[in-house]
């Protein structure tokens, strides 16, 4: 069983249209090319990747837009074709996208020896970070506070 319905729980759901989205996505994604791996490689750093043989730096494009990393790769045919008796190397046009979290930046890529470095980091802004609020404390008395509302009373 390779499908899964989901019409169930989406439909009684309110405000989760992108977790629909990604689910949908994930779907239909190709999953065999380009192969990629991702790695943390700290406690808010990750690294995407990619197996992009044949591809050079003008070939590949990256674009961040709505917590979405799109990763597309096209090579222009300006060279003269030789007749291939065997292809073992993918040259086929790609886009990749990959879900990124909330506050996940991309940080720069890197293209060596035919693998795509991308670069992740989480950056949370400093007034969605959790803060130490200090406890004050009462320096009125219970008596005080007695004679105060006796006063407004009379």
């Amino acid at each position: 069983m390779n499908a899964f319905d989901f019409s169930p729980l989406i439909r009684t759901a309110i405000g989760f249209d992108r977790l629909a989205r990604m689910v949908d996505s994930a779907a239909a994604a190709d999953a065999s090319y380009p192969p990629y791996n991702i790695e943390k490689t700290g406690d808010d750093s990750y690294r995407l990747t990619m197996a992009v043989a044949g591809f050079g730096a003008d070939d590949i494009e990256l674009t961040a837009k709505d917590n979405t990393l799109i990763v597309s790769g096209r090579i222009a045919s300006d060279s003269p074709k030789a007749e291939v008796l065997y292809r073992g190397i993918a040259g086929r046009p790609f886009e990749r996208r990959f879900v990124l979290a909330d506050h996940i930046v991309v940080e720069g890529a890197d293209l060596q020896n035919g693998l795509l470095h991308v670069a992740l980091k989480r950056v949370v802004p400093e007034a969605l970070k959790p803060r130490r609020i200090t406890v004050g404390g009462a320096t009125r008395t219970l008596a005080n506070d007695t004679q105060a509302t006796a006063s407004v009373a009379a």
